[in-house]
């Protein structure tokens, strides 16, 4: 079954992208006080996360939830990954600006307290917790019946990093090699539409002929990449990309250069099903879903070897130049 003749957009499935962002800048223009002395905030917004002055150290937060993943589990009535992707949501972030993530909290929402519920959810985030080497020294849990249906996860990350190892794509020059690294499947964004998509033409209980259930496979933890922190480590890197929420659009939070990616990887079945019966245009789906690449390495020709050999799964997928926008095959795929 197909969409029939219909094509569907995250925005018709009640996600605005640009809306999105021209809201935040509303919300962030506001935001003018800013803390002196000791601990003062270290540059502005915009970044994947905000620095803190800590010495010859910076501190680093970053905040995000698990979004409307959270339905998907309540129809699967599985809960145990969820705190996987809570954790990856929020570390993803850290790992981009070469931050290592050392302690979480968690806030987790809801209409009535379920015991088995929130079992599940700990087993989750402490299982995203021992990936990412790091502790949830705490959270806050909230029963809001009235504003609140069913459960909704979300916390906050701590990370620190020394100043001269910051990296915020400031060296990234025209020539530099795009180097991708696969998603476990659709990790925590593009639910809005994939649901609709499900709800729409398929149920979450059809097997797929790649063997697993839509359920399942909207379900799969977000893999977190805390190898990161050893390929910085070992080589130059100029810049890095968590591709989250706007699909191939995060890449211009690095800067005002030309994105032109010649060779992407090839996305999970989930991706292509996806696409076949919504009949959802090319470019819409990279603007919506990280399409099978949920990581992106921006390094010198010398460095993409040491990439490889902490990813063994990452490849080059294209290259940096000097006209400014996001290109796949040489079209741009941002919104007209």
């Amino acid at each position: 079954m197909t969409g029939l003749g219909r094509k569907h957009t995250y925005s018709e499935a009640g996600v605005d992208i640009g809306l999105e962002a021209t809201a935040v800048k509303a919300l962030v223009s506001t935001l003018t006080f800013r803390r002196t002395g000791e601990c003062a905030p270290a540059g502005g917004s915009g970044h994947f996360a905000g620095l803190i002055e800590f010495g010859d150290y910076y501190l680093a937060m970053a905040v995000d939830g698990v979004g409307t993943k959270m339905l998907v589990a309540d129809v699967m009535e599985d809960w145990s990954t969820i705190g996987i992707d809570c954790i990856a949501m929020n570390v993803n972030d850290l790992y981009v600006m070469n931050i290592e993530p050392v302690a979480f909290v968690d806030y987790v929402a809801t209409d009535k307290l379920s015991i088995e519920k929130m079992e599940q959810v700990g087993m989750g985030l402490n299982e995203g917790a021992r990936q990412a080497n790091m502790t949830v020294i705490g959270g806050e849990t909230a029963t809001l019946k009235g504003m609140v249906t069913g459960l909704d996860v979300a916390g906050t990350c701590l990370g620190i990093q020394k100043k001269d190892a910051i990296i915020t794509g400031e060296k990234i020059t025209a020539g530099d090699v795009i180097v991708g690294v696969p998603s476990s499947g659709i990790h925590s964004n593009g639910l809005t539409l994939a649901r609709e998509l499900v709800n729409s033409y398929a149920r979450y209980d059809h097997e797929m002929p790649w063997g697993t259930t839509l359920g399942e496979e909207l379900l799969t933890p977000t893999r977190i990449y805390a190898g990161v922190l050893d390929v910085t480590a070992a080589c130059e890197v100029h810049g890095m990309c968590h591709i989250t929420g706007g699909g191939l659009l995060n890449l211009l939070r690095l800067g005002d250069w030309g994105y032109e990616i010649t060779d992407p990887l090839i996305p999970q079945p989930i991706f292509p099903w996806m696409q076949s019966v919504g009949d959802v245009e090319e470019a819409e789906m990279y603007r919506t879903f990280n399409m099978g690449m949920g990581y992106v390495f921006i390094v010198p020709e010398e460095s993409v070897v040491t990439v490889q050999r902490v990813f063994s799964d990452a490849r080059p997928v294209g290259r940096i130049t000097d006209t400014p926008g996001v290109f796949l095959r040489g079209e741009s795929i941002e919104s007209v």
